[in-house]
This record gives structure tokens, sequence and C-alpha cells, in this order.
């Protein structure tokens, strides 16, 4: 480990502890002798993302996180809220089995469960998200959120317009009762 005072690279373990999905190591630079925490992280597997151009990265939670503080930034949200919706989304995504995910599957789930957090929230995260080309589709999106207020959100409605490869992904994993649990669970869990 590199020490982030004096960038030398030597150092000694004091104490290994578990600390569920990781292991925290309390270390000591021997060089300038300061003390400072590591965590290693088991992988599992990798799971790359399937952008809109065709590219593909690999799925950062980070990242997910950012885009969701930014979209819920001054919103009187719960931090819990937040870290909720990260953490089933990254639940299901690694639940499916599968290796690559479209990144338009990603912003739906995250984007149905975060309508009923918060709408405000909502739309700055859908304005980023789906790119509005104009402001007539921009005002489409408000409109219907102020339709549907009073009425209860319908899932399957929500991901019937969905394109055939990612019914596919939610139908046909190798998992599939585990994942539709999941679903019901990630739709019903945050609030």
């Amino acid at each position: 480990m590199i020490c982030s005072y004096c960038n030398k690279n030597q150092s000694k373990v004091l104490d290994s502890r578990d600390s569920g999905n990781s292991i925290r190591r309390r270390r000591e630079c021997i060089n300038c002798g300061v003390r400072f925490t590591t965590y290693e992280f088991i992988q599992a597997k990798v799971i790359s993302v399937i952008k809109r151009d065709a590219r593909r990265e690999d799925f950062d939670v980070d990242k997910l996180k950012r885009s969701l503080w930014n979209a819920c930034k001054k919103r009187p949200i719960p931090i819990g809220s937040i870290d909720k919706l990260v953490s089933l989304t990254q639940a299901l995504i690694i639940e499916s089995g599968k290796s690559e995910i479209p990144s338009r599957l990603i912003g739906e789930l995250v984007m149905t469960k975060l309508k009923e957090i918060d709408r405000v929230a909502y739309i700055r995260f859908a304005s980023v998200y789906r790119d509005f080309k104009d402001v007539e589709s921009f005002k489409d999106e408000v409109d219907s959120l102020l339709i549907n207020e009073d009425t209860k959100i319908d899932y399957n409605a929500q991901l019937s317009f969905l394109d055939s490869l990612e019914i596919d992904f939610l139908q046909n994993t190798s998992r599939r009762k585990g994942l539709s649990k999941s679903i019901k669970n990630f739709q019903t869990k945050l609030v």
C-alpha cells in the first residue's frame, strides 16, 4: 500500500478485521510512521454496462450514487433513502446473473423508485438520463407527473415500454424467481 502522506509503498499491518463484505486493515507507514486504514473488497464478477452508443464500461456504484446525489441536491430526502436505492439497484443487477446490462434498464429501475421518493429529484435525474431534446418533451414529462399525482404507480406499466432485450433480461435470468422477488422488494422497500 502506498502511504498517502509520503508516497512510499512500505507499510505494516497493525490490525485486520472482518467488516461484513470487506476486510478492514489498520496500517502504519514504515517511512513516516503515519497510520491509515485500508479496505479490501471481494470482487466476485465484473458487470459491464452497455451504453447507448454500444460502448461498454464497468458498472460503477459510485457513479450511480453521484448522479443520484446531484439529482437530490437541496431536496428534503433522507440520506438513507438514496443509499437504499443504490444498494437495491446494485443487488438487482448482481442477482440477475448477467455479465452485461443495458444502461437504459438501470436508469429506468432508478427512475421508477425515484419518482416515488421525490418528484423534483426524479425530473432532475430524468432530464439528464433521458436527454430531453426540447422544452415540449420536458413539459410532457412534468405533465405526466401532475396527471399521476394521486394515483399509485403501476410498475408493470412502467416496465412495459422496455424493448425485448430488456424484457428478456428481466424474465429469463438464471435466477428468475429470485429476480422477480427482488423486483417486488425493490418496488416496495424504499419510502
